[in-house]
Order: structure tokens, then C-alpha cells, then sequence
């Protein structure tokens, strides 16, 4: 998959990626990595009693998803820079959800600071086998611009 420059994106491109099902692993190592072992991600038992009925993702986690599963996407840029995340929390993500992100590039400008680069904004989702939207919001991305261009 061929990643894009700056030069090269256009506005209203989508991108969707592939799909990954959610495991009680992935919530386990989730909570290690992060020190975040709240029961309701971790204890059965204890979620169980919760309006959940059972153990969900941590939120965090499906942001983290979110931004691994767009790198996979089949529209890609060039590592750039993460200049930051608005994101909202919709829906639990319960163990064996499938989930896929789509998103699409709302806008694109040259940095003011940065010469050679560009930065896009890109609104995602993060849905279920369902097709109910989890969790949404929008991607500030700086990716550069052709090293060849005269930006």
C-alpha cells in the first residue's frame, strides 16, 4: 500500500481498515501496559454486577486501536507527527466486538511553523460488527510534504 505526501492527499479521501476482533488479551495486556486494572476490565465476577453484565475495553484502548488500525488502513501517509486526538467514548466495547475504523480527510493546509510539511484533519469512527459507532472523533495528523515539492 502505497503511503501518501502531504502533496498528494486529497480532501474527502476515505479510508477504512481492516477489522480485529476484540480479546479478553488484548483488555489484559491492555490494563498491564497501562497499570489501568480497573475490575470492570479485569473481573469477571465484578463486572458481572455492573450495568455493563460483563467486562468491556478500556476506553483508552479503543483510542489505541483506533490509531493502530488507521495505520493499516487502505489510505496511508507518511509517518509524521501526532498533533493530537478530540475523542468521544459512545458505546462499551465488549470482548469478541469485531471493530474497524473509517475516517476521511475533512481538510488539508500547509504548516505555518513547520516549512515542508502539511497538516490534516481527519474525523474517525470506531465501529462494531454492528455497525454501531463506539467511539468517534477527529485526528490532527502532520505528515511532509514531497521532498521534491517547493513547499
Amino acid at each position: 500500500m502505497q503511503e501518501l505526501y502531504f502533496d498528494e492527499v486529497v480532501v474527502g479521501s476515505k479510508g477504512a481498515s481492516p477489522t480485529l476482533v476484540v480479546t479478553a488479551d488484548h483488555i489484559d495486556k491492555y490494563a498491564d501496559v497501562s497499570g489501568d486494572h480497573t475490575p470492570l476490565h479485569t473481573d469477571e465476577a465484578y463486572a458481572r454486577t455492573t450495568h455493563f453484565g460483563t467486562r468491556v475495553a478500556h476506553g483508552l484502548l479503543g483510542l489505541a486501536l483506533t490509531d493502530g488500525l488507521k495505520t493499516q488502513a487502505d489510505l496511508r501517509f507518511v509517518p509524521g507527527m501526532s498533533l493530537g486526538w478530540t475523542w468521544d467514548f459512545l458505546a462499551p466495547i465488549y470482548i469478541n466486538d469485531t471493530v474497524q475504523v473509517t475516517f476521511h480527510v475533512e481538510s488539508a493546509r500547509l504548516s505555518r511553523s513547520r516549512p515542508g510539511w502539511g497538516i490534516l484533519v481527519l474525523p474517525s469512527e470506531l465501529a462494531n460488527q454492528r455497525g454501531e459507532i463506539l467511539q468517534r472523533g477527529e485526528h490532527r495528523l502532520m505528515i511532509p510534504c514531497r521532498p521534491d515539492s517547493t513547499h
